[in-house]
């Protein structure tokens, strides 16, 4: 290849129309950003990509252990340990969920509703809790 052959034009200043206005650099931008023809497709994929566990499915001696703790809780009420809870998490868009750990102080069981309450506010169902920890469960135990 010859460099000879722009010699000619290499030097000339740079065209600007007299009919057509600039294009603002956004959108000369714009113009070469990716198409996408399938609009959500992207979000989906990553959807379906995403993760999810199934629930484990608990055996009579560890509902029998969950059972005990939450006896001794709601005895404790008014002491108000520390604990530290495991539940499993629903997932909204697809089967499975996710297991989630809780740290905090306890304030109280609702029978009614079958929640576990924490000092913050936060309610936990019981029906859905896989563990219970806390220092006061040792000297049962449990």
């Amino acid at each position: 290849m010859n460099s000879d052959n722009y010699e000619d034009i290499i030097n000339l200043p740079h065209h600007v129309s007299q009919k057509h206005p600039q294009m603002a650099i956004a959108d000369r931008a714009a113009q070469f950003a990716p198409f996408s023809a399938l609009t959500g497709y992207g979000e989906a994929v990553k959807e379906t990509a995403r993760r999810t566990q199934d629930r484990i499915e608990m055996s009579e001696s560890m509902i029998e252990a969950l059972n005990a703790k939450i006896q001794i809780l709601s005895l404790l009420k008014d002491d108000c340990p520390q604990i530290t809870v495991v539940y499993f998490k629903p997932d909204e868009k697809k089967s499975g969920g996710t297991y989630v750990s809780v740290c905090g102080k306890f304030r109280k069981i609702d029978p009614y509703d079958r929640l576990l309450i924490m000092d913050d506010g936060k309610e936990i169902s019981i029906d859905m809790i896989v563990e219970i920890d806390a220092e006061i469960f040792d000297m049962y135990n449990i």
